[in-house]
């Protein structure tokens, strides 16, 4: 469904270049539920703009199903926003009008299309659990139902991509589980890959796939293979300063595997915290034992 390879964003403001990503490779699969964690400033909403069609990159590739994103002309795009790609914001003020009841909000993206289909749009909102309410104007609504009026509304075009950003941030964490289960049971239930931005690391034991961006790369990829892994009293990654497998939860590194991103000539992006503990700096000793790549420290001349 998506694949970006060397994937540059650079802002530039009269003379000052921030370059928000630089180099960054991805792929999703069609079907995936997946999240996309980071810090502040890592490049992670950028990424997310430029998929749902909102920014332009600046350089690399990034191919959304059929559509290349890198070369897409402006008709082109409004196509793509309209059929492909569905986004939900944080900010409910984004994704709502507040004077429109929850069915006439997700009922609008239908007629800007010309496919107004009044029974999908009451599907939608008895999918998201508001059956009861989706003739309730918005102020009738708390945060979390709003939120879930937002999710319908990002899928009444029948997009093959569902775009998160943020989408439990403003929400407590009952509301959080319930909006995740909801991604749960429309990736399950229509197949459609959901790609969610975010900075809770807690939502990595509710997808999939959580990919780690920082610094507008593509570094360290966490594997989810313990559907259990978050216990109880909500455990996590530890949010550390290497993003790394150390965690909180009992036995949290014995269900994940750290994975580094190989590019198309075979170079390896590892996470500088690996190297530093390794005392890693310009040059390091390779070797291949049949099975693995063992990395080390380079051998002393003497040694």
């Amino acid at each position: 469904m998506i694949e970006c390879e060397g994937l540059v964003k650079i802002y530039k403001s009269d003379d000052l270049e921030v370059v928000a990503l630089q180099g960054l490779n991805l792929k999703v699969e069609d079907g995936e539920l997946m999240a996309i964690i980071g810090n502040s400033g890592s490049g992670k909403s950028t990424l997310l703009n430029i998929l749902g069609g909102l920014d332009h990159p600046s350089a690399g590739s990034v191919q959304v199903g059929p559509w290349d994103l890198l070369k897409i002309n402006d008709d082109e795009l409004v196509q793509y926003k309209r059929e492909t790609v569905g986004f939900i914001w944080q900010n409910n003020a984004r994704n709502l009008l507040p004077y429109l009841t929850a069915l006439e909000n997700v009922e609008m993206p239908m007629m800007l299309s010309g496919k107004v289909d009044r029974e999908y749009a009451k599907q939608l909102l008895d999918w998201v659990g508001l059956k009861e309410r989706m003739h309730n104007k918005l102020h009738q609504l708390s945060g979390g139902e709003q939120q879930r009026v937002a999710i319908a509304i990002s899928l009444s075009n029948r997009p093959k991509l569902l775009l998160a950003d943020e989408p439990t941030g403003s929400v407590d964490t009952a509301t959080s589980d319930k909006i995740m289960g909801i991604f749960r049971k429309l990736n399950q239930e229509i197949g459609i890959t959901i790609v969610i931005v975010t900075h809770d690391l807690t939502l990595a034991g509710k997808v999939d796939r959580v990919v780690a961006i920082r610094d507008g790369l593509t570094s360290t990829e966490f594997i989810k293979r313990n559907p259990n892994m978050i216990s109880d009293g909500g455990e996590a990654l530890d949010n550390s300063q290497n993003q790394g497998l150390s965690g909180k939860g009992k036995g949290l590194q014995e269900v994940h595997e750290a994975y580094v991103v190989v590019d198309r000539v075979g170079r390896l992006q590892v996470p500088k915290e690996y190297l530093t503990a390794l005392a890693i700096k310009d040059k390091a000793t390779m070797e291949f034992d049949g099975e693995r790549i063992i990395i080390t420290p380079p051998k002393s001349l003497g040694g």
